[in-house]
């Protein structure tokens, strides 16, 4: 109550993430929108579905470079003077992708929002698509893959997809190669932006000081002026069931091991709260999980191991890592198959899941606490076709998970025990 009561004097009251929809040109575009005036400012993210790396099929890179591309300005104004435009304004306009999605994020004081979407359409309506800036972004491109030659984590985890996902787009490297980038053209990336940047496949995400009545009016004015487009589902990828191993050789002081299996779980599914618990004991929960106490703690065979479960639409995957010494390599891997195979025969004990259910529900507040943590969580949600408040479900489900029914999950992963590994060493 005196929290309530405080935030209600300082004029601080939030709502939770809400659904609502924008009408334009026949179409329901999708805004996930949350009030919040606790700080003057606004954000909002205009996020393409299916318009991340996965399209890479052609040319690997090609979607981060044009992300990149549409963070050097304007045709009009050019990099510097579209960038200190937005500067003497306090506005950020910035460009991102993931593996499925494309997302252009804006922010700005509430008192400048409006300049904002200004410089927002005007940056949709004439990116700087030109050979200049297509030039400066794939040499800073280049010279930052020419770097990761020698991050071997970076090299190893590469590799280990590249095994996984062999002979799919997934197989590659979000970031392409200095071939790949080299390849890449004006028109390549004109093309993405038209086939992608559409309202077909857009999600608007929208939080902060705002009116949302208002707003809605000003932001089907900017989602009108797009290309309608094609929307598409995302191509879900399978692992590789037959593992490999593949060892790369480069001058290192340390062996650098990540391994990979397949995960037998859909995006969306109901029971991946019980792979959320599974893996943080296995991997995930750091000290404390089966692979930190077996790998660094009894062994002292790496400073630290890990392991994490990915389920989204394109693909299901465990993967882990850990760096040893160049001559405990062979045991580190041994120990790495031993602890997977002993979870899976024998599951988890009574104290390990009280503990993680400890964890789990004593810092969910830690990951609702910003705004942007509430409007991703809320977009999850919707993405994967969720109802509205499906992680608050799933944190009682967690809370009254029982010991048989873990175990009896865990056991039904056996494909966890087929294990590809990727290895750098001397």
């Amino acid at each position: 109550m005196k929290i309530f009561l405080t935030l209600l004097i300082l004029g601080q009251i939030l709502m939770a993430a809400t659904i609502e929809y924008i009408e334009t040109k026949s179409l329901k575009i999708p805004v996930i929108f949350e009030y919040d005036n606790r700080l003057p400012l606004v954000t909002m993210q205009f996020t393409f579905t299916n318009s991340g790396s996965i399209t890479d099929t052609t040319k690997s890179g090609l979607a981060k470079m044009s992300a990149k591309v549409m963070n050097e300005g304007t045709k009009k104004l050019g990099s510097s003077a579209f960038a200190e435009a937005l500067e003497s304004k306090a506005i950020h306009i910035s460009s991102s992708t993931g593996t499925e999605t494309f997302v252009i994020e804006v922010g700005s004081l509430k008192e400048n929002f409006d300049d904002a979407l200004v410089y927002f359409e005007t940056l949709l309506k004439d990116p700087n698509l030109t050979d200049k800036a297509l030039d400066k972004v794939k040499n800073t491109t280049i010279g930052s893959l020419s770097r990761k030659e020698n991050d071997f984590d970076y090299i190893a985890g590469n590799e280990l997809k590249s095994i996984l996902f062999k002979g799919s787009v997934l197989a590659n490297s979000s970031s392409g190669t200095i071939e790949s980038v080299k390849s890449i053209e004006l028109n390549d990336v004109k093309n993405f932006i038209k086939t992608n940047l559409v309202r077909e496949k857009l999600i608007v995400v929208l939080g902060g000081d705002i009116d949302l009545k208002t707003a809605k009016v000003k932001i089907a004015k900017i989602i009108s002026s797009l290309n309608k487009g094609k929307k598409t589902e995302v191509k879900n990828y399978t692992v590789t069931k037959t593992p490999k191993e593949s060892i790369l050789k480069k001058e290192t002081q340390q062996a650098y091991v990540y391994f990979g299996s397949p995960y037998n779980m859909k995006s969306g599914d109901e029971d991946y709260y019980k792979a959320r618990v599974a893996t943080f004991i296995l991997g995930t929960g750091g000290f404390g999980s089966r692979l930190m106490e077996e790998i660094r703690v009894k062994r002292g065979l790496a400073y630290s191991a890990y392991a994490r479960v990915s389920i989204t639409k394109s693909s299901s995957y465990m993967t882990g890592y850990l760096q040893t010494k160049l001559e405990s390599m062979d045991e580190a891997k041994k120990t790495v198959k031993e602890v997977v195979a002993k979870f899976v025969k024998s599951g988890v004990t009574k104290e390990e899941l009280e503990q993680t259910k400890k964890f789990l529900l004593g810092s969910e507040p830690l990951r609702v606490e910003t705004m942007s943590q509430r409007l991703n969580r809320t977009f999850m949600e919707f993405y994967k076709g969720q109802d509205l408040g499906h992680s608050k479900a799933e944190l009682k489900k967690i809370e009254k998970l029982k010991l048989k029914d873990l175990n009896a999950f865990i056991k039904e992963h056996k494909e966890i025990l087929e294990m590809s590994f990727a290895i750098v060493t001397k």
